[in-house]
């Protein structure tokens, strides 16, 4: 496995690297100017913005920037901030972490939902239960992150005023109470973003289980007298598995899709809100750096769905 895992690394370098080619060109060619606030200023000779695009090399041809980024980036300096006047890769640190736990914690959520409805709608096909299922899957994957998001704010913050609607990464508590407040501010983002993939994921896990369940060796293993709920876990649910996880490895650009909105609407600190941020100041560096970093993220899930599928099916070798 380790050799399979190293090569499909250096697999993903040249796609990385042609990602990054991509970002940076639609960048570089995009309108707008970072400095443009420094030339219009009468108070901002026009020398010292000129020395600033010099110094930044602004004004230098498309690839030649892009091969001292990547020269850059490949020694660990991911560039400066034009708004923010920091490092990019301190910019991102600070807010990676809340994205990952609200994305994390969704995506959980989603997934303990999804499989048991799902699994339980399957052995029951045409069911009152399975209706339902189907019913509310529609409506969950139908209505977008931002409406449910409002709606949120509007039963559980303004009417029955239970939860805050505004992220805050600067509680003062400590202990036990910091945990709870953090735990509290978190409930509806992840809620949003769970319930909106579980919609999704349960419709994919019944028709999983639905394929599954037919097959000859459940058939098998029912007629050797094994019990319903241990043919469907043991047997049947571990092979209905495998579509579910790459459905989950391939939504995940829809998922840092939809947490950027999310990150919106909750004012969550997080690389959504920051990206949304940089690109309305023109801060290329960091809608860069930002974008770049997503792309990484996908690939990671994705490898880590490959050798997933070893795992949930033992015929599948890695090779």
């Amino acid at each position: 496995m380790r050799q399979y895992i190293l090569r499909r690394l250096l697999i993903a370098v040249p796609s990385l690297l042609g990602i990054s080619l991509v970002l940076f060109t639609v960048l570089a060619l995009a309108p707008g100017d970072p400095f443009a606030e420094l030339v219009t200023n009468p108070n901002v000779p026009p020398e010292v913005a000129a020395s600033l695009r010099a110094k930044f090399g602004l004004d230098d041809p498309v690839y030649v920037r892009y091969l001292r980024w990547l020269s850059a980036m490949a020694q660990g300096d991911w560039g400066f901030s034009f708004v923010s006047r920091m490092n990019v890769d301190m910019l991102i640190l600070q807010r990676l972490p809340t994205t990952l736990y609200v994305i994390g914690s969704a995506q959980i959520l989603a997934l303990l939902i999804a499989i048991p409805v799902g699994v339980f709608a399957a052995t029951r096909p045409y069911s009152i239960f399975d209706q339902i299922a189907n019913t509310l899957a529609f409506i969950g994957f139908s209505l977008p992150t931002f409406f449910t998001g409002l709606l949120f704010i509007l039963i559980f913050s303004i009417t029955l005023d239970w939860l805050p609607f505004v992220y805050s990464s600067d509680i003062k508590a400590t202990g036990i109470r910091w945990l709870f407040e953090h735990i509290r501010q978190a409930i509806m983002p992840v809620m949003v973003l769970g319930l909106f993939q579980a919609a999704s994921m349960t419709r994919f896990v019944r028709s999983a289980m639905l394929d599954v369940i037919r097959l000859d060796y459940v058939t098998t293993a029912r007629a050797k007298g094994l019990g319903q709920s241990r043919v469907i876990v043991k047997h049947a649910m571990r092979n209905a598995m495998i579509p579910v996880v790459t459905l989950v490895a391939l939504q995940m650009p829809a998922v840092f899709g939809g947490a950027i909105v999310t990150e919106q609407i909750f004012r969550i600190p997080g690389i959504g809100s920051l990206l949304i941020s940089s690109i309305l100041s023109n801060d290329t560096p960091v809608v860069m750096a930002v974008t770049f970093v997503f792309a990484c993220l996908v690939v990671l899930f994705n490898l880590i769905a490959d050798v997933l599928y070893g795992w949930l099916d033992p015929r599948i070798s890695f090779r």
